[in-house]
């Protein structure tokens, strides 16, 4: 349904740009109408309603988009609203995604915001299947592959409506990036894994034995107590419940040394590896996927190919270059990943070597061979059957060159990996 001429007239400034070709314009650009309606009635997902996504549906918005979802697992709590402009105390405690898609759709007539409570995993590729643009604005490593994972699984070569583009930003403190991913056709977020800042450490005899700072206190509690108590139980640093538990043990331990500054936000931002975010990057970042979102979607200028950093510590930089595609990409390569592994390894030796792969970064694989599985982490059963091929030579389990298959909890697809022997 087109919007009204009250609500066009909302748009008549971005209307300047469908209306006429310019020098910037794509090839195969045709202003008129028919691209002004196309741009009001594209599906286009928003995955994230925190910092950024709060910026995103906002531009989306005020740029033409009309028809928008967002999905979002979070409720609002205090610390959100010095950032997130769309939310009020009055909303503590409350969905992001729904209080932001009320307040966008009431400041904005015309725009219909379509929200979703909920984890990403829990829609299925029939849900994904019907946006035309896939836009994240996460603050997870983990939810942007399986995002990146699940829409390159979609594509099919013969079916172009399948080709969903994706366009992720993110943001560190003053520094931030925006890009477009392409399926099969650009770098994907998995190329590129290799970029990412490597998550703080902390020395494990210090968390167990000298705790000087909160976040020794916190490590303490998430990584040594919780599989102590919770063997079976895996740690979900986006659920309230794990967190106060986390919260409370750090607290204690805290006490203990004499150690304070154990809060609520600390606690999980160490869990989830929270760098503080910065209201004005979140704006930029958000402006610069929202522009692209709209040269996508209208034809009316050539998009960015295709990564665009930005730093500003010490002023306003950006730069714009393309980054490459992988062959040997697990999730959108031609080609097995090929590792090289001493000939007296293990299959242990071999786990190790692919958790440790900047490249790949898996946190619990699970491996198998045509003919059988070499070592499953579930179900516990499976698990506890497999163990003992752990500590046997891998050439008793498979020959040189040969191929497993890998599945990880941190991809919704399996990836295939070569072994090869050296001596």
């Amino acid at each position: 349904m087109a919007p009204s001429i009250n609500s066009q007239q909302r748009w008549r400034g971005v209307y300047r740009y469908l209306e006429r070709t310019g020098p910037f314009a794509n090839e195969g650009f045709e202003p008129g109408e028919k691209v002004k309606d196309f741009l009001h009635t594209i599906k286009v997902l928003v995955v994230g309603a925190g910092g950024l996504g709060c910026e995103l549906l906002k531009d989306l918005a005020l740029t033409g988009f009309t028809d928008i979802h967002v999905i979002d697992m979070d409720t609002i709590d205090i610390s959100n609203l010095n950032r997130q402009f769309l939310f009020r105390a009055a909303d503590l405690g409350k969905p992001k995604a729904e209080v932001a898609a009320d307040f966008v759709m009431k400041r904005v007539p015309g725009c219909k915001i379509t929200p979703y409570f909920g984890k990403i995993q829990d829609k299925d590729e029939e849900y994904y299947s019907q946006f035309t643009i896939i836009i994240c604005g996460l603050d997870s490593v983990e939810a942007r592959r399986w995002m990146n994972a699940t829409v390159i699984n979609m594509y099919d070569e013969d079916d172009p409506e399948t080709l969903k583009p994706i366009i992720d930003g993110g943001t560190e403190g003053f520094k931030g990036q925006s890009r477009i991913i392409l399926p099969h056709f650009t770098a994907c977020y998995e190329c590129s894994l290799d970029m990412q800042t490597k998550p703080t450490t902390y020395p494990m005899c210090t968390i167990a034995n000298t705790p000087r700072l909160p976040e020794h206190c916190i490590e303490w509690a998430s990584v040594l107590e919780w599989p102590r108590t919770f063997p079976d139980k895996k740690l979900d640093g986006d659920d309230p419940e794990h967190i106060k538990w986390l919260l409370d043990q750090a607290s204690a331990r805290a006490r203990q040394y004499d150690i304070t500054g154990v809060t609520y936000s600390l606690t999980q931002g160490v869990v989830k590896n929270i760098i503080p975010a910065i209201a004005s990057t979140n704006a930029i970042v958000a402006a610069s996927c929202a522009t692209e979102a709209f040269k996508i979607a209208t034809n009316c200028a050539t998009y960015m190919s295709n990564y665009m950093m930005y730093v500003g510590e010490q002023g306003v930089y950006t730069y714009t270059f393309e980054l490459q595609k992988k062959d040997d990409c697990p999730v959108c390569g031609a080609v097995a990943i090929k590792i090289d592994v001493p000939a007296n390894s293990t299959l242990q030796d071999l786990i190790d070597l692919l958790m440790e792969r900047k490249d790949i970064r898996l946190k619990a694989p699970s491996l198998r061979t045509g003919s059988g599985s070499l070592y499953m982490q579930a179900p516990r059963a499976l698990r506890d059957a497999t163990a003992p091929n752990l500590v046997k030579p891998l050439r008793e389990l498979l020959e040189d060159g040969g191929e497993i298959t890998v599945t990880d909890q941190a991809l919704p697809i399996s990836m295939n990996v070569t072994v090869r022997f050296s001596d």
